[in-house]
Parts: C-alpha cells; structure tokens; sequence
C-alpha cells in the first residue's frame, strides 16, 4: 500500500514558502549596515594589520583633520606627539562598543601602536566608522601615557574636546591643553563627542 505523505494543518505550503522567503531576507538585512556609501569602509580584523598600513593611514588621518580644522596643522607641528586612530567602529558590530587601532607619532614618525576600546560614545546603530585624534600638547602628558600599562581618558588623564571657534578654526583654550581629542565622520569634525572611559593600550600589530 502506498503511504500518502502527512502534511502539517498548521503549515500550508505556501504559508511555508512565505515564511521561507522571509527568514532569507531576514539573514540578509542581517548583514547590512547603516554606513553611509561615501564612509570608509568598516575595519575588519585584517584592516591596518601591519605597521605600514597604520603608518600610511594615520598620516592619511591627519591630512584630512588639517582639511577640516583649519589651525589642527599648526597644532599638531607643536605638539610633542599624536595618536592617531583612523577607523574606529561603534554600534551593533561591537555590541554598543567601539574598537580600533592606532599609531602615536612622535616628530612626523611612528614610534609605538595601541588598540582602543570603551563604552559606546554615540554610535549609530549599524557599526558606523570614525577617526579619533588625540594630540598632546606637552611632554608631560606625552610621558604619562607612554609610562602607563593601559590608559583610560577620565581615570588616567583628562582629555579636552576639540573645539573650534567661530571662524572654524581651533581657539586658544583649547590649544592651550595638555591633551586634546578630535572625532570625525564621514562628514566632518563632530563637535562636544566626549572620549571619556575609551581604554588606549600599546599593542604590536
């Protein structure tokens, strides 16, 4: 006798196939990000791996902050060193968090390369990229933080926010500074973004 096949009352087949279609999208949206088109591309574990791609895009970061700030340039030629951290993620990839990796120049080179990592500071949702800077301004700070096993902005050292001026360029109390930090995103500096509880440790890429 031939077995005729159960079929389940509950799940007609094209009940079935719509919910099949659905779960397929559902893994697909699952892969997208809200990251603008013209944004750099999210880091992966790869990206800036080796010392001469961090080299190259920290240099390619500070260009484009002396674009955006006019007087960051100048700044930064006094200063006795800058972190540089091109691609810092937030949001859904690190689960409200924000990784990245760096390098701290020191006299236009690369002397040491650090990782960072910290609570989320207003990422959108979807793992959206941005660059931070953190420039010390005297030899003190600059000694604390190559001194230090793990530096946390707030517990280890206050950083001031980068702020301009209504001319666009940085104003005097903040060049004025023993350590200043600067956020950007695709679009430009973002204003008032507080770095505070980020933790900066020394890494060997």
């Amino acid at each position: 006798m031939k077995k005729t096949q159960s079929r389940n009352p509950c799940m007609p087949r094209a009940s079935l196939m719509a919910l099949t279609l659905a779960l397929g999208g559902a893994v697909g949206l699952a892969g997208c990000t809200t990251t603008p088109n013209n944004a750099p591309p999210p880091a992966s574990a790869a990206t800036f791996g080796s010392q001469s791609q961090l080299d190259s895009a920290a240099r390619e970061t500070l260009n484009r902050l002396y674009r955006v700030v006019p007087g960051s340039r100048d700044m930064v030629s006094h200063a006795a060193g800058v972190l540089v951290f091109p691609q810092v993620i937030g949001g859904a990839l690190f689960v409200g968090a924000e990784h990245g990796r760096g390098a701290l120049l020191v006299g236009g080179r690369a002397v040491a390369y650090y990782s960072t990592t910290g609570a989320s500071i207003g990422w959108q949702a979807g793992g959206q990229s941005k660059s931070v800077v953190y420039v010390f301004n005297t030899r003190d700070a600059l000694k604390r933080f190559q001194d230090s096993n793990g530096w946390t902005v707030g517990a280890d050292a206050t950083v001031a926010v980068g702020t301009v001026g209504a001319n666009g360029a940085i104003n005097s109390e903040t060049a004025q500074q023993p350590i200043v930090s600067f956020v950007m995103n695709n679009v430009g500096l973002e204003a008032g973004v507080s770095l505070g509880g980020s933790k900066v440790t020394r890494i060997v890429p």
